[in-house]
């Protein structure tokens, strides 16, 4: 893990595309970006024209070297940040972001390639740092065993979804399952619902294989995945919890 400190940086957009039909992509150029971890957040800080500021945090959806960063942004209709980042921020304007953040949640390579299996568990939005954690796990080529349970509500809400698919056929692949709480495609394997612990014991690393553990996602379904995760065996400083509110 490289040390990079955090700071204040301009950053300005330089690229935005519908996610899903309430969530945008937004690619930044900061120049005085120092890089960042897979699993990094930053502090994103709006200033209103009376002087106003709000400051939310968000996960970044790209990692490594160079001086552009992707966030993957869920609109919270009473939110006071995200609602401006889906629909107001134009390609060419400037916000201010503080970091990289977070020095728990980073996954970075391991120098033994024989490391334990990581387990990646997803609810929602709670996806974006674990995309990041996928996509480099596929750049470096590192051979980890990488699994992904993903808990959406349908398959119109899927953050990354070609890119995910993209890394199912790698050299050292991702295994992907869905778990949809509201609606399921038709070749889907069960009703709709939320995440079971039948579910998290079926399509997750067990306890014996030593997996680290990253869950993000809103607070109950991360304070709930990591009660069964430690109840099935699971050490407690092997599983990494994220949570996020309303922002």
């Amino acid at each position: 893990m490289i040390r990079r400190p955090a700071a204040w940086h301009v950053a300005t957009l330089v690229a935005a595309s519908a996610e899903t039909s309430h969530a945008r992509r937004l690619v930044f150029d900061v120049p005085t970006w120092p890089g960042n971890d897979a699993g990094a957040h930053v502090d994103v800080r709006l200033t209103a024209p009376d002087g106003y500021q709000a400051t939310r945090s968000y996960s970044l959806a790209s990692s490594g070297e160079g001086t552009r960063i992707t966030l993957a942004v869920d609109e919270v209709p009473t939110g006071e940040v995200s609602p401006f980042l889906v629909h107001d921020l134009q390609v060419g304007d400037p916000v201010e972001v503080h970091g990289p953040l977070g020095a728990f949640f980073i996954w970075t390579p391991p120098a033994a390639p024989a490391a334990p299996p990581v387990q990646l568990i997803a609810g929602g939005s709670g996806v974006v740092p674990l995309y990041a954690i996928a996509s480099a796990h596929a750049a470096s080529g590192d051979q980890t065993r990488l699994r992904m349970l993903y808990s959406v509500r349908t398959p119109a809400d899927v953050f990354f979804r070609s890119e995910l698919q993209s890394f199912t056929t790698t050299a050292h692949p991702l295994e992907l399952d869905f778990i949809y709480t509201r609606r399921a495609p038709q070749e889907y394997h069960s009703a709709p619902g939320r995440v079971t612990r039948e579910q998290l014991t079926a399509l997750t690393w067990d306890a014996a294989s030593d997996p680290l553990v990253y869950v993000c996602g809103p607070t109950s379904f991360v304070e709930t995945v990591a009660e069964w995760l430690v109840a099935a065996g699971h050490h407690p400083g092997r599983v990494r919890t994220e949570r996020f509110g309303g922002t």
